[in-house]
């Protein structure tokens, strides 16, 4: 059974998404609760080889940590596809441009308060060149084997959700079949 707000506003218009506040009927009681509007990302998952793969260092001033990542970005309008928005980001933060890009799935990053859905994707066939970072980002790239992100994972260095989601997807499900 699915919930829809019976009344929705806008109360904070963010450069990169929106704060609503919804409200919302049920068994005779009328519900307040805001939640994030959010245009939708990426994360993809650069492959140089079948045994390494791109991550990045991400220096992240929300938490006041460098945090291991893929690389990943919003969708910057409602035009862009999520597999152009891959690409797009996968230059920006690395430098390296894809032959091919393919969808691996999608998630929902946090439900309970905002509407972002991540689109994952692994990038093959990769051509080195300079990142085209935004001047707030700070972020290193470096090639590592993929079973040592597992390793990475078991013993709680990568950190980032979507970037352990999307090398456990590829891992259990895509890795072997390529």
């Amino acid at each position: 059974m699915s919930q829809t707000p019976d009344n929705t506003k806008t109360i904070v218009h963010g450069a990169v998404f929106d704060v609503a506040q919804v409200e919302l009927r049920r068994g005779g009681r009328t519900f307040t609760r805001q939640l994030v509007v959010h245009p939708g990302a990426v994360v993809v998952l650069p492959l140089l080889d079948d045994k390494t793969c791109v991550l990045i260092r991400n220096e992240r001033f929300t938490i006041g940590q460098t945090l291991w990542e893929l690389p990943a970005g919003t969708m910057d309008c409602a035009d862009e596809s999520p597999a152009a928005c891959a690409g797009r980001e996968l230059f920006e933060e690395t430098g390296y441009q894809a032959g091919r890009i393919d969808p691996l799935a999608a998630f929902y990053s946090t439900p309970g308060f905002c509407t972002e859905l991540m689109h994952t994707f692994a990038a093959y066939d990769l051509t080195p060149g300079d990142q085209r970072l935004e001047a707030t980002e700070k972020i290193t790239v470096e090639a590592l084997c993929i079973e040592k992100t597992m390793q990475m994972i078991q013993d709680n260095t990568i950190r980032d959700g979507k970037t352990i989601a999307t090398l456990l997807y590829y891992h259990t499900f895509i890795r072997d079949r390529n």
